[in-house]
């Protein structure tokens, strides 16, 4: 092995071997250092991927405003949106429904028109559905369907019913026909309260009684003659 060591690398055999426990020495040192940069950051990468999401939140009743809030700009409040009035957590899908998604514009609101039309135009994302067509009406129904079967239900969109001039709302008919009703029912109650006060103060029907005597009158007479 000497001899052989010697006539291929031309070296002696001491110094042979010192020139390759040297190389090994390098080599795991080197590796060493590479290998320590890059295993912690894989293993947080790991770890963020394997994090679970936080339980859905139940929010309850809230108002558009109150929507749009949870429109994923905060990372720390929930994702959600609606679909004809019911409230979604779609954090799940924040990929496609949080900031820089193809459909972030839908989060923190009832986009329920814009989904029925598959439009993205700003004038479509409300929640107002009349005037659809049934094609569209049947479109989003498909996407409440898909919405419920994936998705957990969290609150309800309250309705603000806002009263202007010239404008008539179901709320306000409600009010003036109860107000009426109210008039009506104090109406009949003062008119029954001043019936008893009339009657005491109505003349007496004694003289009814007249026309009996004057006929016992007449039938004396007769009897007389």
């Amino acid at each position: 092995l000497k001899e052989a060591i010697t006539a291929y690398t031309g070296l002696s055999p001491a110094t042979f071997f010192t020139v390759l426990a040297v190389s090994l020495a390098f080599y795991y040192v080197v590796s060493g250092l590479f290998g320590s940069s890059s295993g912690p950051t894989h293993h947080q990468e790991r770890s963020v991927e394997v994090e679970p999401l936080p339980p859905p939140v139940q929010v309850g009743e809230i108002t558009e405003e109150e929507l749009k809030q949870y429109d994923g700009s905060d990372p720390k409040k929930p994702l959600l949106m609606a679909i004809k009035g019911q409230i979604y957590d779609v954090t799940q899908s924040r990929m496609f429904y949080g900031p820089g998604g193809p459909y972030a514009l839908f989060a923190g609101k009832d986009a329920s028109r814009a989904l029925a039309k598959m439009s993205f135009e700003e004038q479509d994302l409300t929640s107002d559905i009349s005037g659809l067509g049934p094609f569209e009406l049947e479109a989003l129904q498909d996407w409440e369907y898909k919405f419920m079967g994936k998705y957990t239900k969290v609150g309800t969109v309250k309705k603000e019913v806002l009263v202007t001039d010239g404008s008539s709302t179901a709320e306000a008919t409600e009010a003036a026909e109860a107000a009426k009703a109210a008039e009506a029912t104090e109406a009949a109650e003062a008119t029954n309260r001043e019936a008893p006060n009339a009657g005491d103060n109505a003349p007496s029907e004694k003289p009814v009684g007249e026309p009996v005597e004057t006929a016992k009158t007449d039938d004396a007479e007769k009897k007389h003659k």
